[in-house]
């Protein structure tokens, strides 16, 4: 079959379906991934296709030092008009497919397989649907409101998600369907049972008992495993003293490298740690990669599973592939979220035992930091529960569970199970 997967987002959005991509592939399917021009190479190395979508959500994610709601309102064009590229540009890859998947930040990727008289799947890296089990993601926090607070506030927030709307209003015009508001495009997928596998482990977040029919947890999609040999700056200083706190934002915190440099070693130094700064979008440590001195080091793109196993903690932001390497590599959490479904996946992580605490990135400071590093680092009960957790999260199968919908269609017809 010919599969395309539309993955809108930043780096973490899209990796995930690079493993998932080379499992279909594997078992005889043939690949095509949409994403932004700048995944490119990661993609290609992992022996798929890519289509190209124009711009970048990352430029997007990009977040000044403060964030005022004028300019949080000027984000909704830029981002409303980026999405409307990326729905043409699914519509475009759909010519030669089979079965479109699409992931969270690709919604309009429903109504582009409606267009062609596709079928069609969700693959989310995040829990989009309401529930009363947590909050919704797009509040940005983690404070439980209650059952019906929860879920009340997650139906408001899905409506709420005003540039995919306009982007996929738009799209569907352009593209002849009928207008259709997105409470009806809600109760048609329930009514359809439209499939959504979801890429993270129940263990670490459990299936919602009020979800419908066709939500499912499959288990962490993971990027695929290449052979990868540190460069001998990197070697040299994990031999030469005790293993290192990683810490690193991956795509967030864009322009803040200047700021936060100098906060997270002072903080790592008053905790009486070493530090990998990995550069990331934020460019840590990128202006004085001489200059942090024989404790620190700053690195480029490290494979985290490859890396994480080898430190005594990793301050990061909560992402969800980000927090699920940790995990699978056994090492205790410092999570610091920025915003959208981090500070969820921040706050399972201490409630699983593997982190101390939640900083968010905006109360980030060099004692509070310095003190939960100290605490992950020397405190022997976060390792053993990331331990716990490396078992649980390994036993998973997510990227099968793919293929196995992908070959029920090619067998049946049918995307949905029994």
């Amino acid at each position: 079959m010919r599969v395309l997967i539309s993955a809108v987002g930043s780096r973490g959005d899209v990796a995930p379906y690079t493993g998932v991509g080379l499992r279909l592939q594997a078992a005889g399917h043939h690949v095509t991934i949409a994403a932004h021009p700048s995944y490119e190479p990661m993609v290609r190395a992992a022996g798929l296709e890519i289509h190209p979508m124009p711009g970048d959500l990352g430029v997007l994610l990009d977040l000044p030092q403060r964030s005022t709601p004028a300019y949080q309102a000027g984000r909704i064009p830029r981002l409303t008009t980026l999405l409307h590229r990326a729905g043409h540009a699914t519509y475009d890859a759909a010519e030669h497919a089979d079965l479109v998947l699409v992931n969270g930040s690709a919604p309009f990727g429903y109504d582009v397989a409606e267009a062609r008289g596709l079928p069609s799947a969700g693959l989310y890296c995040q829990p989009m649907t309401p529930t009363a089990a947590f909050p919704p993601i797009v509040l940005h926090s983690a404070r439980s409101w209650g059952r019906r607070g929860n879920r009340l506030l997650g139906s408001l927030g899905v409506r709420a998600m005003i540039p995919f709307h306009r982007a996929t209003a738009e799209l569907r015009r352009e593209l002849g369907l009928p207008r259709r508001p997105v409470r009806d495009t809600l109760a048609r997928q329930a009514s359809e049972r439209w499939p959504i596998l979801h890429g993270h482990s129940p263990a670490v977040l459990p299936r919602p008992a009020d979800w419908r029919p066709g939500l499912d947890v499959v288990g962490y999609w993971w990027p695929p495993e290449t052979p990868w040999e540190p460069p001998a700056g990197l070697a040299a200083f994990l031999a030469d003293g005790p293993p290192p706190v990683f810490v690193g934002f991956g795509s967030m915190a864009g322009g803040h490298g200047r700021r936060l440099a100098p906060l997270v070693v002072a903080a790592l130094r008053y905790a009486g740690v070493r530090g990998v700064l990995q550069a990331g979008r934020a460019e840590l440590g990128v202006d004085a990669p001489d200059g942090l001195g024989p404790d620190m080091l700053a690195v480029g793109a490290v494979p985290h599973e490859w890396l994480f196993p080898r430190t005594a903690a990793v301050v990061h932001h909560g992402g969800a592939g980000t927090t699920g390497a940790t995990l699978r590599g056994g090492v205790p959490s410092v999570p610091v979220p920025v915003f959208a479904d981090q500070p969820l996946w921040s706050r399972r992580l201490v409630e699983l035992g593997c982190a101390p605490e939640v900083i968010p990135f905006r109360g980030l400071e060099v004692s509070r930091l310095a003190g939960a590093v100290r605490a992950a680092v020397r405190e022997p009960r976060y390792r053993a529960a990331a331990q716990r957790m490396s078992r649980a999260v390994t036993g998973d199968d997510g990227a099968g569970a793919v293929v196995e919908l992908v070959e029920r269609f090619a067998a049946t017809g049918n995307l949905r199970g029994s």
